[in-house]
């Protein structure tokens, strides 16, 4: 088993036991790992969530549910290539949003796979060239 970058939804379902392939992969994750790794981006993502229906008790519970999580930040490179894919993706007029591009930059520079349950979004920037493996833990 490989070290992966998890994306905001499979985390957020990890976290909330939703659906139980997704627990189950992530239980075996964490069996070997003992913590999962996400992105910053994630953290924003939730946290905006959260802060929109005004439930600070929920992003402190979010806070101590990642307290051992590896998260990984925006670098200079992780940047770039992002803007890249995020103009690439608008120019062949199939955006998906800064947000996610930032994701895939971070999972490509970093070698990791993105777990996430929305592949045909990510699966534009496979198409447009750029080296992101992609799995999903609801399959």
């Amino acid at each position: 088993m490989d070290k992966v970058l998890l994306d905001t939804d499979i985390l957020s379902e990890s976290l909330k036991r939703i659906d139980q392939r997704v627990v189950s992969r992530a239980t075996v994750y964490l069996g070997v790992f003992g913590h999962y790794t996400i992105s910053t981006i994630t953290v924003l993502e939730i946290v905006k969530g959260w802060h929109k229906r005004q439930r600070e008790d929920r992003i402190q519970e979010f806070f101590t549910q990642i307290a051992a999580a590896e998260v990984l930040t925006l670098q200079l490179s992780d940047a770039e290539l992002a803007g890249r894919i995020y103009a690439d993706l608008e120019r062949t007029g199939q955006p998906i949003g800064l947000a996610d591009s930032i994701i895939a930059a971070i999972a490509i520079q970093n070698n990791l796979t993105l777990i996430t349950g929305n592949l045909p979004h990510y699966q534009r920037i496979q198409t447009l060239g750029y080296n992101l493996k992609l799995d999903n833990w609801r399959i």
